[in-house]
């Protein structure tokens, strides 16, 4: 069943057009993958599903519900959460003092959002001590506090090392593993999420290029042709189902 649909949407900015009748679906439990060049539209996408920029055309709907036309904090409580590409904690603010801004049921004991992203330590912590990695580990922790239905990630793994890249990999396998939650996650880091997305939607010049499995993402000739390039090497993956939509 299909908890997120997206559905002939388009986003013109001064007459230019950045998303052009873009459409899927995102079923409960899944994880699904956005990828394509620089350029190609993602964020724009993520930005128009979660509310920050308003539709030219198309409708976003959230287990059924219509959340295109809403503003993101009314998306946010409909069951939307979100990262950015570029973290921005309150700097002078603890870590759990930060994670309390995004909280939606005063008095919770915040800590296990903490604990599940790998901060426990950094609690009484301000956040402009934290490191990079930190910092998107407490990024995340806030958009989980959110209570989301469906959790969008706009490249998590952006200015991570390789180490750091796979320890971010193997979080969100274990928190998608303990929660079931749904998540649409734009990515560049093809590893990361060839071997942990259920399917891919790829993008190009504002279109949907195609879409399917990443086995067949990773072959096809006219995605490695504009973006995976003839050395990319996929290594598998257990999600995979070989289907095509």
């Amino acid at each position: 069943m299909a908890i997120l649909e997206i559905s002939g949407v388009s986003k013109n900015f001064g007459g230019l057009p950045a998303l052009r009748d873009v459409s899927f679906e995102v079923e409960k439990g899944d994880i699904v993958g956005v990828i394509g060049p620089n350029g190609a539209g993602k964020t724009t996408l993520l930005n128009c599903i979660s509310g920050v920029f308003p539709l030219s055309t198309g409708v976003v709907k959230l287990s059924g519900q219509v959340v295109s036309g809403l503003k993101p904090h009314q998306v946010c409580r409909a069951g939307m959460g979100r990262t950015f590409q570029i973290p921005r904690p309150f700097g002078r603010m603890t870590v759990i003092e930060n994670l309390g801004v995004s909280n939606r049921h005063p008095g919770r004991d915040l800590r296990p959002f903490l604990e599940t992203v790998g901060l426990a330590e950094k609690t009484d912590v301000p956040a402009n001590r934290l490191t990079f990695h930190e910092r998107r580990r407490l990024e995340l922790a806030r958009a989980l506090s959110t209570d989301p239905q469906v959790l969008l990630l706009d490249e998590i793994m952006a200015g991570l090392n390789p180490t750091e890249t796979v320890e971010m990999v193997a979080l969100m396998r274990s928190i998608h593993q303990g929660t079931g939650l749904t998540i649409l996650w734009i990515e560049h880091v093809m590893r990361a999420i060839m071997e942990s997305a259920y399917r891919l939607v790829v993008l190009h010049q504002g279109q949907k290029l195609l879409e399917g499995s990443p086995q067949e993402i990773a072959r096809h000739p006219q995605v490695v042709e504009i973006y995976l390039g003839e050395k990319y090497q996929f290594k598998g993956n257990s999600h995979a189902s070989g289907q095509t939509a």
